[in-house]
């Protein structure tokens, strides 16, 4: 379970963080994505910056403060359920793996924390 923890946990921060970097550099398929679903492109740094604050809280879980690995996983939940919702109301569908793949990711990480916390 332990092992599972850490590559899940190790992935999802992994992929956060280069989402974000994606974000900060406000890549071309950021930008059209952003701009396809309605999103403002003036909210990119600042989702990119909860993604940040997402992987930062799951490394301190894996160094031991589980109560703020579950925080951060429990956010990163919140914001990509509401990824999906944006596309769904958009109804951009060709790419809606890629927030789901991510949520799916949160989940994962969730659910393992949680286990590791009781």
């Amino acid at each position: 379970m332990f092992t599972a923890y850490v590559v899940i946990t190790v992935a999802t921060v992994l992929a956060n963080a280069a989402m974000a970097a994606a974000d900060l550099s406000r890549s071309a398929f950021v930008v059209a994505n952003s701009t396809e679903v309605g999103v403002p492109q003036t909210w990119i740094p600042w989702l990119a910056a909860l993604k940040l604050a997402g992987a930062a809280g799951l490394l301190l879980g894996l160094a031991g403060v589980t109560a703020i690995g579950v925080a951060a996983a429990t956010g990163l939940v919140l914001f990509f359920v509401g990824a999906v919702g944006v596309h769904v109301r958009a109804r951009v569908y060709h790419n809606i793996a890629f927030p789901g793949g991510y949520l799916s990711l949160a989940m994962a990480s969730l659910v393992l924390a949680a286990a590791r916390w009781t």
